[in-house]
């Protein structure tokens, strides 16, 4: 797949803990977005942060489990995110995503051997 120039980026920020059909949020999302042959896609874990509901989670030595803020990045063509995004938004209980316009500078893999 190639994508190059004007792209979209989709982030998604939900909680570690946070679950749909009994599978964690993050990973339900990444597999419909591999289903739908999307371009990427990266998880990021945050070590503090709080949303809507004004509760802080944060990382610490003393806990195991903090439910810690996830947010999910996706790039894409415009026309491809439109597609996809009807099937992950649904899944969002608790969250924010927000879209914006980037501009893909390079987008490439090595063939594996």
């Amino acid at each position: 797949m190639k994508i190059e120039g004007e792209a979209i980026l989709i982030r998604i920020h939900i909680g570690e803990d946070d679950k749909v059909d009994g599978k964690l949020l993050y990973k339900k999302i990444i597999e419909i977005l591999r289903e739908n042959d999307i371009a990427g896609a990266t998880v990021l874990r945050g070590i503090m942060g709080y949303g809507a509901s004004s509760i802080i989670h944060a990382a610490s030595i003393l806990d195991i489990s903090s439910d810690l803020p996830i947010i999910v990045e996706i790039i894409d063509k415009e026309e491809r995110i439109n597609k996809v995004l009807p099937k992950i938004e649904p899944l969002i209980k608790n969250g924010l995503i927000t879209q914006e316009k980037v501009k893909v500078i390079k987008y490439i893999a090595e063939e594996k051997k």
